[in-house]
């Protein structure tokens, strides 16, 4: 099930032709192919501290092109009684020898949810048939890799497809929604009969017949309570008492940004006690239902919205992308800017519903003027469309793949052939030319246990000529769990720092705070950076607790 070379075929060549003259240039980064075939197509990514990446796509897509560990054979439940998969439809990819290793699920994991709890172990939660109600736990190891799967077949009390988890301050993690669930639930539950509750914003934002409403954007607020936007809607919720603390003013323009309008949203860089919502892309209203009933491709939105949610009177300021889409993930980036990757530019997520890829990527600045804040970025032209995927990697690349459009995987004779490559982009920063403001951090050493509101110590080296004091600050990052153009529990601060001096040849320290309490950053790992003049560092890992 190798797919041929050719399997991009002339009429995908003219749609990236198209798409890439439709889109402009874009000066800025670079694209490398990792791997030609990871087997399966990266739908849900998950970077953990080890440096590896979980991958999964669906186990009802047919055979996947990588073969289950140790001769393994599995039986969905969903699937006919004769049909046994020797398969896998999740993979462990290891960032630092660029190989991926089969792993093992036996039941439906497609459209679902996950969060890291503060072990560093991925909880992940729901997924289609039999599997909606399932909860699967991987814990990392290192070293000759091991760990698997381990699935607990009734984890959660309301069957979870399309819905979305968020870490929380006391290290549990809350699931919210899905396909006809206007409610939620958390993990791990604090009784054995704790089961779920209901959320009446879920129902009053549903639009029967395309929903919109599903893989809802919920964000932690630094007061502890969610930001959750859903359709064109966005509530402040107390989780603990089951209660709306503040209804937002209706997204201007009245457009969908939820699945299948698949927009994309973040909670942009914390400082200063300040929290904004970024929400930008998305289908108008009623392109679903034109797309599905009529092959009528509308084109995406290229609007984003900004809001300050803790404002007294928070209102919505609209900003235009330089280029529409649909399907778009948005990541932050160590230095504090977003990018926007990924997607169409007509047409909604769903089975065959996107036209037009995108293939350049687009920065985000949020710290300039309104008017100057996008930048187009260099074109890829492997197009990116419905169930693919994006994550930050600690060495500052973004890790791209997935690519899904069909019921299974179709590599020939279809607009958007299914693809099972990885390619990394590389931002602007990551340019040799710039390797000379580069920090490198020396200590603390990775890996490190450090608690709330303790001040650390951080050694790094730099090239000759030293820093410019005005121009470093450290970042701190939650990798996310992405799927569906969304990244659950993505998160970066700004911590504050000070007292940079040189402590031998080329060597400096400064001093940096972390956070004061949960609220902030939830207990769990964290990817520590020094940015110096917009050029970060490798990240090391530390450990909240």
């Amino acid at each position: 099930m190798t797919p041929p070379p050719l399997a991009f075929c002339f009429l995908l060549l003219c749609h990236a032709a198209a798409a890439a003259t439709a889109a402009g240039g874009g000066t800025g980064g670079k694209w490398d192919v990792l791997l030609s075939n990871i087997g399966i197509s990266a739908m849900h990514m998950q970077l953990l501290h080890t440096d590896r990446v979980v991958m999964f796509d669906r186990t009802n897509f047919g055979s996947s092109n990588i073969s289950l560990p140790d001769g393994k054979c599995v039986h969905d439940p969903d699937d006919p009684p004769s049909r046994r998969d020797c398969t896998a439809h999740s993979v462990e990819y290891d960032v630092a020898s660029n190989s991926v290793r089969p792993l093992t699920l036996l039941t439906n994991i497609w459209c679902s949810s996950g969060a890291v709890l503060p072990d560093g172990t991925l909880v992940q939660t729901g997924g289609n048939g039999r599997g909606d109600h399932a909860v699967r736990l991987y814990k990392p190891c290192s070293g000759n890799s091991s760990c698997d799967w381990q699935e607990i077949t009734n984890g959660l009390a309301q069957r979870r497809w399309y819905a979305t988890s968020q870490i929380l301050p006391d290290g549990r993690q809350i699931i919210v929604g899905g396909r006809a669930k206007f409610n939620y639930e958390f993990y791990p539950k604090k009784t054995a009969a704790e089961g779920s509750y209901n959320l009446p914003f879920l129902y009053q934002t549903f639009q029967p017949g395309s929903e919109n409403n599903l893989y809802p954007f919920v964000l932690l607020n630094i007061d502890g309570n969610l930001f959750i936007f859903a359709n064109n809607q966005a509530i402040l919720f107390d989780y603990t008492n089951s209660k709306v603390v503040r209804t937002y003013p209706t997204l201007p323009g009245g457009d969908p940004r939820n699945y299948p309008s698949t927009g994309s949203a973040v909670l942009l860089p914390l400082k200063s006690n300040t929290a904004e919502v970024l929400v930008c892309g998305g289908a108008p209203k009623g392109s679903y239902t034109r797309a599905h009933n009529n092959s009528d491709f509308v084109e995406a939105l290229d609007t984003c919205g900004r809001i300050r949610i803790n404002d007294p009177d928070p209102q919505w300021v609209m900003e235009t992308m330089p280029l529409a889409r649909v399907m778009g993930d948005m990541l932050l980036l160590p230095n504090g800017n977003v990018l926007i990757i990924n997607g169409a530019s007509m047409g909604t997520a769903a089975w065959e519903l996107g036209r037009s890829p995108v293939l350049s990527p687009v920065f985000y600045y949020p710290d300039k003027q309104p008017g100057s804040r996008f930048e187009v970025l260099n074109p890829t032209s492997t197009p990116r469309m419905y169930h693919s995927s994006s994550i930050l990697l600690r060495d500052g690349r973004v890790l791209v793949g997935g690519s899904n459009p069909h019921v299974f995987y179709n590599f020939t004779n279809v607009l958007f052939p299914t693809d099972l490559t990885l390619q990394s982009f590389s931002p602007p920063y990551l340019d040799p030319q710039f390797g000379y403001l580069r920090p490198w951090i020396l200590a603390p050493v990775s890996g490190s246990e450090i608690g709330y509101g303790q001040d650390i110590l951080i050694r790094f080296s730099i090239g000759p000529g030293g820093p410019d004091e005005s121009a470093i600050m450290v970042t701190m990052i939650a990798p996310s769990f992405a799927t569906h153009s969304f990244s659950m529990n993505q998160r970066l601060l700004i911590l504050d720092s000070w007292d940079v001096k040189p402590v031998a040849r080329s060597e400096y320290q400064l001093r940096a705070r972390m956070p004061g309490s949960g609220n902030l950053a939830p207990a769990g790992y964290y990817l520590i950076f020094v940015v110096h003049k917009d050029i970060p560092s490798e990240g090391i890992w530390i450990h909240i607790s």
